[in-house]
């Protein structure tokens, strides 16, 4: 272990995140009412350019007229390569209820875009006097973004999620797919004849893990496109929750189920962990750094294992 201690994520149930568009205003008590822990109101991608100042006050009334519940509310401004930007980050901090959680910053290149939005909201709370700090929440979208992810992760203390963004990452990386998300029909390899399609997301999501556990940030898993794919989304929702991705987006509601039922953890694995940790604590009463658990060995690194299982349930739980 080095010196330097790894910071724990925030703790908060992360499991899905919804995502609706701002201009929808009929979406949002229904969003409220479901089972995601995260709901992303959206003023970026799903909101038309003619649409953008009405979508921003519809989400700035909503934030204090709806009961969202314990839920994280966050919200997606529109990207710092845009002139809508710094009007999502003004008129919200100005005018919205402080119900508001989080804001998402969408395509961060490198750490001095999230300087840039945290300088802009440290001055709008000191102006008027807001309680309730504003965390951050990114998406990486690019080949910079990538390239730079532990700075980005490393840039705000706001920072508290992280997620791939799958289409416009393919795009900025020259990706010959029009997939948002899950395998792709040429990414595969040959044995013997026969096909096996492999992740190509895999490597980006693993830097982004690592960057994410350094800094104590939340990993996420962004957008599966094709929402009638049910054992699709869940392929990639357990690849990246073996990775240690917390959660994952859902941009349909029937997605929420599935990534609720992927990133909790069964009561069999629950079981299984806390009957890890017992049998620890009897080595050590017995003078022992491991000991054999049904017919495996399980060491001190056994129980960093089974207690972040066991964390996770009881924050669900809780």
């Amino acid at each position: 272990m080095s010196f330097r201690l790894q910071p724990t994520a925030p703790a908060r149930p992360n499991r899905c995140q919804l995502f609706g568009p701002g201009s929808r205003v009929a979406l949002f008590e229904k969003m409220a009412a479901s089972a995601a822990d995260v709901i992303n109101l959206d003023l970026e991608d799903s909101v038309a350019p003619s649409d953008k100042d009405s979508a921003r006050q519809n989400v700035i009334q909503a934030i204090g007229d709806v009961d969202w519940g314990t839920k994280t509310l966050s919200v997606r401004i529109n990207g710092l390569d845009t002139p809508y930007w710094y009007r999502d980050v003004v008129d919200l901090l100005e005018q919205a209820d402080e119900r508001l959680d989080q804001i998402m910053i969408p395509k961060v290149g490198c750490a001095a875009d999230i300087y840039a939005v945290d300088a802009l909201v440290t001055a709008i709370e000191t102006a008027k006097g807001r309680s309730k700090k504003i965390s951050f929440e990114v998406i990486i979208e690019s080949a910079a973004g990538i390239a730079h992810v532990e700075e980005i992760a490393a840039a705000s203390p706001r920072l508290q999620a992280m997620s791939l963004g799958a289409a416009d990452f393919a795009a900025s990386m020259g990706m010959q797919t029009t997939g948002i998300g899950g395998t792709q029909e040429n990414y595969y390899m040959l044995h013997e004849g026969a096909k096996y399609w492999s992740d190509p997301w895999h490597w980006a999501q693993t830097a982004i893990v690592a960057a994410c556990r350094t800094h104590g940030v939340l990993p996420v898993d962004g957008p599966f496109g094709d929402f009638s794919d049910d054992e699709g989304y869940i392929a990639q929702a357990k690849r990246s929750a073996t990775l240690g991705m917390v959660g994952k987006w859902a941009i349909h509601p029937k997605q929420i189920a599935l990534a609720n039922e992927v990133f909790t953890p069964s009561e069999e694995q629950v079981n299984e962990a806390r009957e890890i940790l017992a049998a620890m604590e009897q080595a050590k009463a017995n003078g022992e750094g491991a000991t054999v658990y049904k017919g495996r060995l399980v060491d001190i690194a056994s129980i960093k294992q089974a207690e972040v299982i066991v964390r996770q349930s009881e924050m669900i739980n809780g």
